[in-house]
């Protein structure tokens, strides 16, 4: 490995390679150092993800979908292979399989710690995802004690985790997909909700992201939104799978899955459990009624019919008891992710909740430091294949113009 460049990439995702395509275009000196190999994010989902995103979304500087289904969703490993190809394109500076340990300042530039040595370079661009570790509440080491516990990170197939009941712990768009995978494999499951917007998969014979890009919806910034607490909001319930369909606690409640409010602990014999679970319904029918109002609007604007809507519920599901712990055969975590910067070894990096201070994806903290892939970086899509080339568009011109 090299001991020093001008500009270092850590992590070797769609963050990364989009920058690292910028640089190349810029005639930038660079690196990408990633931890395993090109496209291992996507490659440890489960066997049957698929993006819940249309394919035409993935809009990597050079690096777009270009394929003969603009509205279907790419799977799991077809996601991967795409990332791959795309550094392969402009072949991609990328050092596989290398772990930065730790990041400190130093004499005007920086110092990466890695396995395979030290690299110092002049300036550095962090690509290490929307977000980096499983949160993993506290009540999980109680729940240990009695019954296997898997990690949604871990499972890969109903076919991968112990028989029995399950208990799915998080009711976002990762805990309802793996719901539903397990209830078809003929599992019974008992899913905690959580307060997770949701969104019909199709208005009008159109998907809603189609919608809802044209509303404006994923250019709102963070100091739109009532609280910065938005980055730790679920995002809207959708799947991919068979073609795209709708996905929420109401469907699931028709699929067989027993609903339960959020898991508030155990007492040894049972899951505890909050009486929430009508406020999580209520919820999500919100911001479908939001999101519905929003297209009406766009479609008059665009002067399209209007178009029609899905009809209000009829009834509310009904909570399901708290399983006892000894009915179980497993419980699957799913809730959610939080940034981990500690590696950075820089005086306050980030702010109360985590996210790095910062401006356009420059630090506020340090001169040459920039960011790419944060949570509402710039907008709400900075994270998503249908933003995140957009802003590194913008971090690349900064650093190409200096």
């Amino acid at each position: 490995m090299r001991a020093d460049v001008d500009v270092l990439v850590v992590g070797g995702g769609q963050a990364g390679l989009a920058v690292s395509h910028g640089l190349a275009a810029s005639g930038v000196d660079h690196v990408v150092l990633e931890r395993d190999r090109l496209g291992s994010a996507w490659d440890g989902r489960w066997d049957s993800f698929r993006l819940v995103t249309p394919n035409h979304t993935i809009r990597l500087p050079g690096g777009e979908y270009r394929g003969d289904e603009p509205d279907g969703f790419l799977a799991r490993d077809e996601i991967a292979e795409h990332l791959r190809r795309y550094a392969a394109s402009f072949g991609a500076p990328v050092v596989e399989g290398t772990r930065v340990d730790a990041l400190r300042a130093d004499d005007g530039g920086f110092t990466a710690e890695t396995a395979a040595g030290r690299l110092r370079a002049r300036r550095v661009v962090v690509c290490t995802g929307a977000y980096q570790r499983a949160h993993r509440p506290a009540f999980v080491a109680d729940l240990e004690r009695e019954l296997p516990v898997v990690a949604a990170t871990e499972y890969r197939s109903p076919a991968s985790i112990p028989d029995g009941r399950v208990l799915v712990i998080g009711g976002g768009q990762t805990g309802c997909q793996l719901a539903e995978e397990l209830v078809r494999a003929g599992r019974e499951v008992v899913l905690a909700a959580s307060r997770a917007p949701a969104m019909p998969r199709r208005v009008d014979g159109r998907d809603t992201v189609d919608w809802l890009e044209d509303a404006g919806f994923f250019e709102h910034t963070l100091s739109d939104m009532p609280s910065p607490a938005v980055r730790f909001v679920s995002n809207p319930l959708a799947t991919g799978a068979d073609g795209g369909h709708d996905l929420d606690l109401r469907t699931l409640d028709a699929r067989g899955v027993q609903l339960i409010g959020h898991v508030l602990g155990t007492d040894g014999t049972d899951v505890i459990a909050a009486d929430d679970l009508d406020d999580c319904v209520a919820v999500g029918d919100q911001a479908i009624r939001d999101i519905c109002t929003a297209i009406e609007r766009t479609a008059a604007a665009l002067g399209r019919p209007e178009p029609e809507l899905p009809p209000p519920p009829a009834s509310n599901p009904v909570a399901a008891p708290a399983p006892r712990l000894a009915d179980l055969g497993v419980a699957i975590v799913a809730c959610g992710f939080r940034p981990a910067y500690e590696w950075i070894e820089i005086p306050g990096l980030v702010d109360d909740m985590g996210f790095p201070v910062q401006e356009d994806g420059a630090s506020a903290r340090i001169r040459g430091l920039h960011f790419v892939g944060v949570p509402w970086m710039r907008t709400r899509k900075s994270p998503l294949l249908l933003g995140v080339g957009e802003d590194a568009e913008v971090v690349v011109g900064r650093l190409a113009a200096q």
